[in-house]
């Protein structure tokens, strides 16, 4: 039976929220199957408002991916803001997709993807609203399957009682996987119910299903440990790692917004993975090793994306986009190719010493110079050891000093503070570098109108990364580092007015270092405080710290642990960490080895460019690092 669209319900309450646009589909290339015609049906989210979840390119991917196979259907839907869910509620309209208005609880799969772990009282509103129960042990086979995936998934348990599944890495594969394992068992009559289909998802090895593990604890309130309750059911649940990305070049058809979002651009992710070590990346950890796209492919998928989307200006995305081994020619042979169109090429925040004027100058040649962003991370060069960023600040004073003479007026500079073994003078040093910025642009222009832009964030302990141990620093030395920073800037008459400063607060990274590297006695947090009406606390003016405080104090009363001891504790290496049991290729003994070596201030090379220093990853996932160059060029298009 075909699902009828709420639409009509819907059309007539819109004018009652605040941009009614976000919620209507129908976005260019956006796609609406046939319900009666499909045989496994997905409904894909992104826990945020339609203007940050859109351009999200993991969402976007499966989208298509899925799409574009016979009997099977996607669609999206994303977080309603809080006038539009009092209006769902008020009149009975459930959770819905912005391509044809389905409810969400008619479909097979319901998949989020989560880049933060700020977005789980978000998932908790959109299963309200769709009418599926909050707990997946109240589900039945009439329900979707709640599958979590994204880099917060790769530490699921503070959200274990709530989906039903998790996926680690790469999606492409698994979620083709996944579905054809729903066909086969819903063509044989869906024997077993919901029970069986999730084991049957679990003996995989690729997709790791929280009821099937118990968790004991010891009498301290740290995990004793993770063991399978039921055989067939692995224990350790592998990542997915794509390899040879030239076969996946998605997305072809980019969705084109209808509303205002936060990227309005096409981006080509040109390669996957990065191996620069920084020890508090956990995106550079997880998603090893490096795999590139080659610069052909790269030329088709720029090629076809803005004539699919009529996108004016295209981002080239990765973790460190100018370490592509042929980013030269890559931004040549597109600057050559779109010279003289109203196209424009970007290239995201930029390593200080991959930096070089001839890449800037190719990626602004077919626009304004605006501004250039480099991430430092550290203010010391004591404390870039500790983290791995291998930068001086000589070495970033020359680049910038080579920016503003070649016509560049602006900088901004990213900094993280708490960072471990850091200290005060530590981040007192962020305006002594700013300062150097500022004076270095003066004398190499001899103008005064030179600007730096200082962003500092509060840093978060991440599972797989080997600040996986460290001590969370507290919110109150955070901020008084923070405050300090801003009196050294603000009280300097000769610079002060020439660096902004934009920070967060410290009591947000708190919160999330607790979902981060939470068990599942967090869940019990989560679901309090979304029934206190928490929603969007990724946004700071719907975050509450003393919501979420006073729902941990509640919800850990009996337990032997509480806030602090999820945050502000340092693990020893014997703990057993709620994500043990699931693999990101890493060796547990070489992170170990890598904590201790930023407690010494070692740094550590690229694997790209010297030898392997065994991480465990290549070996473990069957993998390898894919790099060029390839020896080709991008050729001009015959007709532009």
């Amino acid at each position: 039976m075909p699902v009828e669209s709420l639409f009509p319900r819907l059309e007539p309450l819109l004018p009652r929220v605040q941009k009614p646009i976000q919620y209507v589909g129908g976005e260019l290339n956006s796609q609406v199957k046939d319900w009666d015609d499909a045989e496994v049906r997905w409904a894909l989210m992104y826990p945020d408002a339609y203007e940050v979840g859109l351009p999200n390119q993991g969402v976007q991917i499966l989208y298509e991916i899925l799409n574009e196979r016979d009997g099977v259907l996607a669609e999206r839907t994303y977080s309603v803001w809080p006038d539009m869910e009092a209006v769902m509620r008020e009149h009975g309209i459930p959770q819905f997709t912005v391509d044809a208005h389905r409810p969400v609880a008619a479909f097979d799969v319901f998949g989020v993807s989560f880049s933060t772990e700020l977005g789980y009282t978000n998932l908790l509103t959109a299963l309200d609203l769709a009418g599926i129960p909050l707990t997946a042990a109240d589900r039945t086979g009439d329900h979707p399957i709640v599958i979590a995936g994204g880099h917060a998934a790769f530490n699921p348990e503070p959200i274990a009682d709530f989906v039903d599944a998790a996926v680690l890495g790469d999606g492409e594969e698994i979620a083709l996987g996944i579905t054809e394992v729903i066909r086969e068992w819903k063509a044989e009559g869906g024997p077993g119910g919901r029970d069986e289909i999730l084991l049957r998802l679990a003996a995989t090895g690729g997709v790791y299903v929280p009821r099937f593990y118990d968790v004991t604890y010891l009498p301290d309130g740290r995990i004793q440990r993770v063991a399978p309750n039921r055989p067939g059911v692995p224990w350790r649940v592998d990542k997915h790692t794509v390899m040879d990305l030239d076969q996946w070049p998605y997305p072809k058809k980019p969705l084109v917004p209808l509303a205002e979002t936060v990227h309005e651009r096409f981006s080509v992710e040109i390669f996957r993975g990065c191996t620069r070590g920084c020890r508090f990346c956990q995106a550079g950890m997880i998603t090893r090793p490096v795999r590139e796209r080659s610069i052909t492919t790269i030329g088709e998928m720029v090629d076809q994306g803005l004539k699919e989307s009529g996108f004016q200006e295209v981002g080239l995305l990765s973790l460190s986009s100018a370490d592509h081994s042929e980013i030269g020619d890559v931004a040549k042979g597109l600057a050559d190719r779109y010279e003289g169109t109203n196209t424009s090429l970007s290239l995201p925040s930029t390593r200080v010493d991959a930096f070089n004027i001839e890449l800037a100058n190719e990626f602004s040649r077919g626009g304004r110079r605006s501004g250039l962003t480099f991430a430092p991370e550290g203010g010391s060069e004591r404390l870039r050891k500790v983290i791995n960023k291998m930068v001086t600040e000589d070495d970033l004073i020359r680049t910038v000093t080579t920016a503003y003479e070649n016509g560049w007026r602006q900088v901004k500079l990213y900094f993280m503070c708490g960072l471990p073994t850091e200290e005060d003078e530590d981040v007192l040093a962020i305006a002594g570098m700013a300062k150097r910025v500022i004076q270095a642009g003066r004398e190499a222009t001899g103008r005064k109108d030179i600007r730096c832009t200082v962003s500092i964030g509060g840093f978060v302990p991440k599972p797989h990364t080997p600040f996986q141990w460290a001590a969370q620093c507290d919110h109150e030395i955070v901020d008084r580092r923070l405050q300090a920073l801003k009196e050294a800037l603000r009280g300097d008459k000769e610079y002060g007015r020439a660096i902004g400063l934009r920070y967060h607060d410290g009591q947000p990274s708190i919160i999330e270092g607790l979902l981060s590297r939470g068990d599942r006695r967090v869940g019990e947090i989560i679901r309090a405080v979304w029934e206190d009406g928490g929603r969007f606390d990724g946004w700071s003016e719907h975050f509450s710290y003393d919501r979420w405080s006073a729902a941990a104090d509640k919800a850990l009363a009996a337990e032997p642990v509480d806030l602090a001891w999820y945050t502000v504790r340092e693990r020893d290496e014997v703990e057993v960490l709620p994500w043990d049991h699931l693999d990101a290729g890493l060796d547990r003994e070489w992170l170990w080895q890598d904590w201790q070596d930023a407690v010494d201030e070692t740094e550590v090379e690229d694997c790209r460019w010297t030898p392997c220093y065994d991480c465990g990853v290549c070996p473990t996932m069957g993998t390898e690092i894919q790099t060029g160059p390839t020896g080709k060029k991008l050729l001009p298009l015959s007709v532009v």
